[in-house]
């Protein structure tokens, strides 16, 4: 269960970032680094669901 609750903070972290991430962008538009930074953290999310859904299948 603790592992679970790891996936899920890491996952509004995440969340978190990213919505910082696009509101920065749609306002000033972002350099090469944070463009990068966000695909990353997308990618990130992305896997870390999967985690999530496959230990509450498991």
């Amino acid at each position: 269960m603790r592992n679970h609750e790891m996936l899920e903070r890491r996952s509004e972290m995440l969340k978190r970032r990213i919505g910082e991430l696009i509101a920065k962008e749609n306002q000033y538009g972002l350099g090469r680094q944070e463009s990068h930074f966000l695909q990353m953290s997308i990618r990130e999310l992305h896997q870390t669901a999967f985690e999530l859904n496959g230990k509450t299948q498991a």
